[in-house]
């Protein structure tokens, strides 16, 4: 594990998550991934970032939408 993935802190582009120890927002990522670009353009765009952090970020984010929707589905059901 590389520790802190995420960095939120108001002093840094207004509290916009971003890639811990960079001023590369989360969403750039995303927005990359929705269009169809590769983890590889990514990282060759923002040097800053290394793929093992993209990846725990991913890990992450997926076990944020599983527990998100096990917690929708017992309160919906």
């Amino acid at each position: 594990m590389i520790g802190k993935i995420i960095n939120i802190d108001s002093e840094i582009l207004g509290g916009t998550p971003v890639f811990s120890g960079t001023r590369v927002p989360i969403k750039n990522l995303f927005d990359y991934l929705e269009a169809g670009k590769t983890i590889d353009s990514f990282i060759e765009d923002f040097d800053t970032i290394k793929k093992e952090q993209i990846l725990q970020l991913l890990e992450l984010t997926n076990k944020l939408l599983l527990t998100s929707t096990q917690i929708l589905n017992e309160n919906f059901a």
